[in-house]
């Protein structure tokens, strides 16, 4: 299952605060795709609305919203919102990557920036 570190749902729930409008709180959307070139996991989030196939996960009072295509993707993935240099914080994808057998390898699979 996805998770997210109490670091990233500071940061995420401090921005959302500045996008909420009449509709509520807006929700997160994370997404993972393997990149046609070289088989790399790459990775994506923002804010965005419900689909009808979405998984919805509540971490923390924020929704986070993750589509069918990117479930398996993002299996046991945990995003992290961590100091990489002094001085320089990043949303880090961490772990996961379960690759359907029909796929390419997803080589790095250990994390990435967003």
């Amino acid at each position: 299952m996805f998770a997210l570190t109490p670091a990233a749902a500071e940061q995420i729930l401090r921005a959302a605060g500045e996008q909420a409008d009449s509709r509520g709180r807006p929700m997160l959307r994370v997404a993972a795709k393997l990149d046609e070139d070289d088989g790399e996991l790459v990775y994506g989030m923002g804010f965005d609305e419900k689909r009808e196939d979405d998984l919805i996960i509540d971490s923390g009072g924020l929704g986070i919203l993750i589509s069918p295509h990117s479930q398996p993707l993002l299996a046991d993935t945990t995003l992290d919102f961590t100091e990489v240099q002094p001085g320089e914080f990043q949303f880090i994808f961490r772990g996961g990557c379960t690759v359907p057998s029909a796929e390419k390898s997803c080589g790095s699979c250990g994390g990435g920036c967003s």
